[in-house]
């Protein structure tokens, strides 16, 4: 098993970078930026048009693509690699299980469940996929899906690329970058182009998702502080204007690390978050909130292969291009930032503790915080009042504010909900500027602050670009536009694994044959040498006439 501590860092204008993913990145992002800047209002028909092309064909690639995910996942916890730890035998973990859990959970899906708790439910239920609107049933099937869309599938595709990268990086010592993943099959030439270009297209991936969790999470900033606060506009420049100041705040953590601002903000979040979601668990319907996540989860695992697999085969409507589709592309696309964040917090784990780590407790955390937000609103709006339905036709963003009505102390929620999501911009924010760094220097994590800062700001200005270009519709366009090069990439990273691991575990079985193999010639002679000693003894003694025996020198 081949060993490569080599560094793709070199100089480039004095910065010590790999200059081709680094240089060629900013030159691309400039472009669109730039192109969205003069051209607005054709590039709003351009995202919508790319977006109904890309999802009605390709589609199916997406889907069929992450179900592969989930169940090569499944086989890395249960199959015969699960054993083997991240980092050799000898490594322990760097951080507890508890901050390791609130690390990746704040990274992987703070702003969207957010955002997306109430008004998804109520999308489903008021535009169900299958059967009659507005109805029980069109109820239980919201959940359903929105189940589908944060569950193991997301995780799934975090943990694919979070484990590649954890056991590329710290078990064969090669740099924290996607190109070290392809080393068992492309050897040496991952140090050149086509190195390269893997790492641009994760560069790329990653910052255009993060800019879509950004953008909506400020948006949800500005109607929440408009919802409190009515002389405060909700609209482009506020949210633009609110982009630069927690991207201002997003630097200030970037520039201490993972250690002091990144973990500190993560587990601050889901603290605040746990709090709310007490609070809505025992000032709303208690009993129907529990009641509901466990029917609700319970439907979710009877229906599984269903869901995963329904692919609107016999529907002209193409409702999953906005849904289902753009899910997939954007946790693919959130896939090198959060599978690298991860992988730089999970050294010394095994495998199996990886991946039933990253699958499970954060989707049933999903499950139950969807529940108690989407399954709540749901109740509202079959009991007859409609305030939160007729907040999410209107403006999604508003969603969550309008929910806080209907509970005590609406106006402290607001305001604690608007913190917490910040808080998430922050921490996605400089997670993301950690791990674009790491892309881009060539897998270095000591990298000048000032190259650290420049991302947080790009991200950020991303984001503010996306929104003059077209909004929401402009943020999911980017998104599946960046998410479908980089699912064919994750498909070559699981062959990429499983071959790496397999030579990995036939050294091992090699090396413990040839340590069985010693330890059983050192047995027999020790025991060859007892005997003939008896042997000896008793012939010298005259009780025995059969001669001593002779040791094989060749055992």
């Amino acid at each position: 098993m081949s060993k490569v501590t080599r560094s793709d860092t070199k100089k480039s204008f004095g910065l010590e970078v790999n200059g081709p993913v680094f240089w060629t990145s900013i030159i691309i992002l400039i472009i669109s930026i730039a192109l969205v800047l003069v051209f607005r209002e054709e590039a709003e028909v351009f995202f919508s048009d790319v977006q109904s092309t890309v999802t009605a064909s390709m589609g199916w690639l997406f889907i069929l693509s992450v179900n592969i995910f989930v169940g090569f996942c499944l086989y890395m916890a249960f199959g015969k690699f699960g054993d083997i730890r991240l980092g050799g035998k000898e490594a322990k973990p760097e951080f507890s299980t508890s901050s390791w859990f609130a690390m990746l959970f704040s990274a992987g899906m703070g702003i969207g469940l957010l955002f997306w708790s109430i008004a998804e439910p109520i999308n489903h239920f008021q535009t169900p996929p299958m059967g009659e609107p507005g109805t029980p049933a069109a109820a239980r099937q919201a959940m359903n899906f929105t189940f589908l869309h944060w569950g193991f599938h997301a995780w799934a595709i975090y943990a694919l690329v979070g484990l590649a990268l954890a056991y590329f990086t710290y078990s064969r010592k090669l740099p924290l970058t996607v190109r070290s993943v392809f080393y068992p099959f492309l050897g040496e030439r991952i140090h050149g182009p086509i190195g390269d270009i893997i790492d641009i297209l994760a560069v790329l991936a990653t910052l255009f998702g993060l800019a879509t969790s950004l953008g909506l999470g400020v948006s949800q900033v500005a109607s929440g502080l408009h919802h409190v606060f009515p002389a405060i506009d909700n609209d482009v420049y506020t949210q633009i204007m609110l982009i630069g100041g927690i991207t201002a705040v997003a630097t200030i953590s970037v520039v201490t690390g993972v250690e002091k601002g990144v973990r500190i903000l993560s587990e601050w979040n889901i603290r605040i978050a746990l709090l709310i979601l007490v609070a809505v668990l025992l000032l709303g319907p208690t009993v129907f909130i529990l009641s509901s996540y466990v029917q609700n989860t319970g439907s979710y695992l009877g229906n599984f292969l269903q869901l995963s697999f329904w692919n609107e085969a016999y529907s002209t409507r193409n409702w999953q291009g906005s849904w289902t589709v753009f899910y997939w592309a954007w946790w693919i696309s959130w896939a090198p930032f959060v599978g690298i964040f991860i992988a730089r917090v999970s050294k010394g784990r095994t495998i199996r503790e990886f991946v039933l780590g990253v699958l499970i407790v954060p989707s049933l955390l999903s499950f139950l915080w969807m529940t108690a937000f989407g399954s709540t609103a749901l109740q509202e709006v079959l009991s007859g009042r409609t305030a939160i339905s007729e907040a999410v036709a209107n403006d999604m963003s508003t969603a969550l504010f309008v929910f806080f009505e209907q509970l005590p102390f609406s106006t402290v929620f607001s305001i604690v909900g608007i913190i917490l999501v910040a808080g998430f911009f922050v921490t996605s924010s400089d997670s993301g500027s950690l791990v674009v760094d790491s892309l881009t220097s060539g897998g270095r994590t000591d990298s000048p602050v000032g190259i650290r800062i420049f991302w947080a700001i790009a991200e950020g200005a991303i984001a503010a670009v996306l929104l003059l270009g077209g909004g929401l519709q402009a943020l999911q366009t980017a998104v599946i536009i960046t998410g479908l090069p980089f699912a064919l990439i994750l498909l070559l990273m699981c062959y990429s694994l499983y071959r790496g691991l397999s030579e990995e575990l036939e050294e091992v079985n090699n090396l413990s044959k040839i340590q069985q193999r010693k330890d059983y010639q050192q047995l027999l002679t020790e025991m060859l040498t007892k005997r003939n000693a008896k042997y000896e003894a008793e012939h010298s003694e005259g009780k025995s006439n059969v001669p001593p025996r002779q040791t094989d020198s060749n055992l």
